[in-house]
This record gives structure tokens, C-alpha cells and sequence, in this order.
């Protein structure tokens, strides 16, 4: 049984205002998408990596891949229009080479803080679930609100979980589930966890992390770089 990480790094990075997109931004002399390359490669359990990028980008994300030796990189993929599109054309590329029973575990490729306690986890709890969603609790108190002004109701936030990724599912499961959401016109789940709820499927919860951000601001790139160079004071256990 192989377990093979599907980044997806196609967008455009428009929220960051950088004249490239945010994936290859450096931060310390290095690309973010090498941070999260460089996480699955380091993690023993990771047997092959695939990378969903950005038309044009493919021999650039290549020439790095050498550079800072990610020898797991076997699939450099074209994405598609939306985040479900380029899923798809990851697993696409790897269904030929692997089983059904194989595992795939989606990660979006500006996550670049995860950490190998997350994958691992993650890896566990998709074993003994049959799939595994990384989240965290919510601590803030939500409103709902239907103009972005003013609200009268919240939610409990004790029963909120905010998802990240990655998402951990078996091969097989997954493309099935892709093929469903074409068949029914379902479009623009860019989440793997939405498109199987949509489906019906029930969602388990593996270990995620504050720190775990989706750099999509210059804001998170400001944060990214703080917890690059962040070291927990000795009284901190």
C-alpha cells in the first residue's frame, strides 16, 4: 500500500497583489510551495508526492524540486479552472500507476507550516477511519450574518471544528467520489471534505495546528515568516 500527497498549488495568488504567484514567493531565500514540498519528503510514511500547479509553471516547480532535493516528486500536473478541477487531474495522473486501495492525502500547497506530527496523524486516523480531515476546535464566538453588518444569532462554537488540510481518503474512494460530483453537476468544491459531505459521506477529524496557515494574504505571509524564525521560550512546555 502506497500513500501518495496530491499538492495543489494552481492558483494565481491574486489576494497577495505579487507580481507571481504566491506558491513561489520567496520567504528566506526559498519558495513556500518547497517548505510544503519539503515536509512530505522528510515524512518516512510519504511514498510519492504530485503537484497540481499553475499552467506555465511546470518546469520552474521542476528546476526547484532539484535544487533542494524532493525526490519524491513524481508527478508534475496541469490544474484546472477551480480547486475541485485540479484534484481531479491530480488523481487522475497517479490512478494509472496505483491502486484503489492506495492513499491519497490532498494538501494545499501554500500550507507550507505543516508539520510532520500533522501528517502522521493524519496517515493514523485515515487507517482506522477509512478517511481523516485535519481541523481544529474553534475558539471564537461566530455570528451569522446574513449582509457582513449586523447579526441577532450564533452558533455554539463548542460544536464548530474548522477544517484545513490535509485530507486523507483511499484512492479508489476519492476518484469515485469525483466521478459522482460530474455525473450530478456538482462544481467548485475545492475542499475534498465538502464534495463527500455533499455526497454523505461522515467526515472524521485528525489532528491540525494554529500554526497550520494557508498563506493567501500578505498579511499570513508576514505570519509565515514570524513562525519560520519562532522558538518557544524555555518556559514553555
Amino acid at each position: 500500500m502506497s500513500t501518495i500527497a496530491i499538492l495543489t498549488a494552481a492558483g494565481s495568488g491574486t489576494r497577495t497583489h505579487q507580481d507571481i504567484p504566491k506558491q513561489f514567493i520567496h520567504v528566506d531565500n526559498k519558495p513556500i510551495i518547497v517548505y510544503t514540498l519539503e515536509a512530505f519528503q522528510q515524512h518516512p510514511n510519504i511514498d510519492e508526492i504530485c503537484v497540481v500547479i499553475l499552467d506555465g509553471w511546470e518546469k520552474i516547480l521542476s528546476a526547484y524540486a532539484k535544487q533542494f532535493n524532493i525526490s519524491k516528486l513524481k508527478y508534475v500536473v496541469k490544474g484546472g479552472d477551480t480547486g475541485q478541477e485540479s484534484i481531479y487531474n491530480g488523481l487522475e495522473a497517479i490512478r494509472n500507476d496505483h491502486e484503489d486501495t492506495d492513499i491519497v492525502m490532498i494538501h494545499d500547497g501554500n500550507r507550507a507550516m505543516v508539520s510532520q506530527d500533522i501528517i502522521t496523524d493524519s496517515i493514523v486516523k485515515q487507517r482506522f477511519y477509512g478517511s481523516a480531515v485535519a481541523s481544529i476546535p474553534c475558539t471564537e464566538v461566530v455570528f451569522v450574518s446574513d449582509n457582513g453588518l449586523e447579526a441577532e444569532n450564533s452558533i455554539p462554537r463548542e460544536t464548530l471544528q474548522r477544517t484545513q488540510t490535509p485530507h486523507t481518503y483511499y484512492l479508489g474512494e476519492l476518484w469515485d467520489a469525483h466521478q459522482q460530483a460530474r455525473e450530478r453537476g456538482i462544481k467548485n468544491m475545492a475542499a475534498s471534505c465538502s464534495l463527500m459531505a455533499q455526497l454523505g459521506k461522515k467526515i472524521y477529524f485528525s489532528k491540525g495546528s494554529e500554526k497550520n496557515i494557508k498563506i493567501t494574504t500578505v498579511e499570513d505571509l508576514e505570519i509565515f515568516q514570524a513562525l519560520l524564525h519562532a522558538k518557544n521560550d524555555s518556559w514553555i512546555k
